[in-house]
Formats: structure tokens, sequence, C-alpha cells
């Protein structure tokens, strides 16, 4: 029996489980996640401390520990030190961004898109390489190893970017998505920590929970990751790494100042930290800030793509890894891939060392500049975060409204945005915010139709 009385004990929660179900543990866990699932339990709330809970339900501490951990893995539960356990807020959120089908009747205001101005040129280049006499080669196995200037162009395309590297630590991934996916995989085992901002890339989020590695959320200050709360994690929290995406920040549209990117490499090579770099976005910026990877190589792996300044449909990124992590990182993406596309390797490779791809890029500059003025038009009025070569925008919301009410209100009125709560990571509270895709819509018309819309939902919170 319980040493104490729990009849009229304040519980946030007070689960009834069936003992003859083994392993109990097991049985706990489902009850948890059943009791989040249908909302008894909201996000925020925090759970009684495992040695209370255990004595309510006659079980050893163990029991529960192992209870909360099997649903922290999944992503139901976030555990801060010296705070206690709190089911997250992002535990019903639905952080798989891109649906399998167009919404044929939603402007699209979520997704982060270039504009397609380049559509036309990487056909024409593509045309031109399939009228190539040996245009066979592109369809088997690529071997990247094979075709050393492919490992140029990439040098070129991450020196544009902020970072000086060699051809030795260059690697190739199926997009940036799949870059990071071999990379967690390669360095992390099922339980690992790696860090994170408190709003995130959802896509770090899905192969983290796919892959059962926990991400902490790592304390911001004026949306930029503090150093001195990544040095506490390395501290308290046992991570082995951190990703950050310091320049265009997804979902914010923050950048990190060049003193927190010293500050953050600093303590990475002091704890020995792994640090994912995201480049996404950096060829976004006619002249970007020096990349984290440049104060701490031996630490950072660079990812850079070319889906965001480009088109999504390139899926190939170049990956510059530290030789203490090549290996396994080769491996990974071996495992994942075999192999790039060596199609995709050449197309891309041939834009970049023709200089191409300085032209398409400034193209794109110019035109979302334009999308970004007439966002600032009709929003003047909102705090709307994020800078006029920015493919995004970080909208701040009024009253009392979150940003997933607002996300389905737009919806119903047409328009798709994307809320904080998919961006939220564990028991960080999420901004009342959603992200708007600023290039996203096929045309400016569409794009102020878009505008007026969400202007119009924002003058009925005031």
């Amino acid at each position: 029996m319980p040493i104490n009385s729990f009849e009229n004990y304040p519980m946030s929660w007070k689960p009834s489980i069936d003992k003859t179900e083994k392993p109990i543990y097991k049985a706990l866990a489902g009850q948890l996640e059943k009791d989040i699932l249908s909302g008894n339990l909201l996000p925020g709330t925090k759970l009684p401390p495992q040695r209370e809970l255990a004595d309510y339900l006659d079980l050893n501490v163990s029991t529960v520990s192992k209870a909360f951990k099997v649903c922290e893995e999944k992503g139901f539960l976030s555990a801060s030190v010296g705070s206690g356990t709190f089911v997250s807020y992002d535990a019903l959120s639905n952080a798989y961004l891109l649906e399998e089908t167009k919404p044929m009747h939603l402007i699209e205001m979520g997704a982060t898109l270039p504009d397609n101005a380049s559509y036309r040129p990487l056909l024409l280049q593509l045309k031109s390489m399939l009228q190539e006499t040996d245009f066979e080669k592109w369809f088997g196995y690529g071997r990247p190893g094979e075709i050393l200037w492919h490992k140029d162009a990439a040098i070129k395309l991450i020196r544009r970017g902020g970072f000086d590297t060699t051809v030795d630590h260059i690697l190739f991934a199926n997009g940036g998505q799949n870059a990071i996916a071999a990379t967690l995989a390669a360095l992390c085992k099922p339980g690992d920590r790696i860090g994170v901002d408190q709003h995130t890339y959802p896509g770090l989020k899905t192969v983290a929970s796919m892959l059962s590695v926990q991400i902490v959320p790592i304390k911001s200050e004026d949306y930029e990751m503090s150093p001195t709360a990544f040095e506490d994690a390395c501290k308290n929290y046992n991570i082995k790494g951190v990703y950050l995406i310091p320049d265009y920040h997804n979902p914010t549209a923050s950048f990190m100042s060049i003193e927190n990117r010293e500050r953050i490499a600093d303590i990475a090579k002091k704890y020995n930290q792994f640090v994912i770099e995201d480049g996404s976005y950096h060829l976004l910026n006619k002249n970007p800030l020096p990349a984290v990877a440049s104060f701490a190589p031996e630490q950072v792996i660079y990812i850079a793509s070319l889906s965001k300044a480009l088109a999504p449909g390139l899926r190939l990124a170049y990956v510059a890894v530290p030789s203490q992590f090549k290996e396994p990182i080769s491996k990974a993406l071996y495992n994942l891939n075999i192999t790039v596309s060596p199609l995709l390797a050449e197309l891309t490779a041939r834009m970049i060392v023709s200089n191409q791809f300085e032209v398409l890029i400034e193209g794109h500059r110019e035109q979302t500049i334009r999308r970004n003025q007439v966002v600032n038009h009709y929003l003047e009025h909102y705090t709307c975060l994020g800078v006029e070569t920015g493919i995004f925008r970080w909208l701040l919301l009024l009253g009392t409204i979150t940003g997933a009410e607002f996300e389905a209100l737009a919806a119903q009125q047409g328009v798709q945005v994307y809320a904080a709560e998919r961006f939220v990571v564990g028991n960080s509270c999420p901004d009342r915010a959603v992200r708007v895709s600023v290039c996203a819509p096929e045309t400016l018309e569409e794009l102020e139709q878009g505008l007026r819309i969400l202007k119009g939902l924002l003058n009925n919170l005031i």
C-alpha cells in the first residue's frame, strides 16, 4: 500500500493502471501517452515527481522512471534539470510540413520556397547535358571520388556561404535533410541528446524522433541561442552536440551575431561537442557572415544545399565534415543512399563552376526584396520579423490567440501558414506567432491576395 494518503492531495496526474499487464512500466507509459493524446494532460503540464507518483501507484521508482523515459524518447515529455518533467509543448504538433498533395484551395505561404525563376535556366543546362554523346554515365551509380571537380564546385559554393574548407572534407548527400539524418545516425545512439533552439527546423525534430535521439531546447536571447545556456546544457544535460541555423534562422528569421558564433564555437571545442551547422539559407545573403564552422572547423559539420537558394528539386547537399567524423558519416550516407544522383551532381556542379548560380541567386534576391516590400506594405502595423532578403518572415500575433489557432483561421480563409507550435521544442513555450513564406505564392498577385486575407484576420484581433 502507498505510504501516504493521496485522497485529497493535489497531483497533476493520477493514473489508474492494470498491474496484471506486464511489464508495468510499458502499461504506465501507454496510459501516459493516451492521456496526452486525448488532451487530459495539456502541453506544459508539470508531472508529479517520480517518487511521489511511485508512492501513489505503489510501484518502484525505477518503474516510473522507465515509463517516463519511454515517453520522453517519443517526444511526449521533456525533463529539465532541477525543474521536473513536463508534457512537451510540441507533443501534439505536426512537424511534417510538406503534405503528400498540395491543397488546391489554399494559397501556399507555409513552405519555404524560392521563386521559380531559376527553373528555366536549369532546364536549358539539363537539355544541353543530355545532348552529349556520353549522357549514359549520368544514369548509373555515381562515385564522387572519381569526379574531383564536383568537389571543387562544392568548395566554391561553401566559400560563398562563409566557410573555407578543402576537398578532403567534402561528402555528398541527397539534400540537407538527408545530411542531417546521416549525421545523427552516425554520431548518436538511441537516447543520446543534442541541443537545439527553442524553436527549430521541424525536419530535425522528425529525424531525431525516428532515431530516438532526444532534443534539448537551449534558451535564446533576442532569438539567438544563448552561449551561456549552451554551456549549461553541456555541463548539466549530457548533450553530445548542437544543431544551429545561424543565418535566416528557421522559423524566426533571426541572425546569430559574430560574437555568439565565436562563443558557441569555443564552447563546442571546450566540451568536445559536435555542431551541425545548417547553411541552407546562407546563400540568400549577399555578404554572408562567417560560418560557425570557420571558428571551429574540427567540431562543425557544415551542410550547404541549394534547395532554398535555387530549386527544391535539386536534392543535393555538400557536407564539409571534420576528419574525426568523416568515416562514420560517410558510412551512414552510404547506408542511406549508396550514392547521390550523378545527374543532379553534374547539373549542380556545372551551374556553380560556370557562375550561373551567382546570376540566379542575385535574380532570386531581387525578386525576394520586391516581395518583402509588398509584405512590409500590408503588415506595416504588425511585428513581422525578418529581413528583405529572407524567403520567410516570423509574424508575431496580438492578443491571446495562439499560433495554432491563427493557422487554422487562415486555412479556413484560404491561406496556409505554419504556427509556432510546429517548430517549438520540448517544454519551451511556443511564441504566439506564425511563419509566413514570402516566395511560395507563384505570383505577386497571389502573394498580395494572401496578405490581404492575413491582414484582415490580424485586424480582427485588435
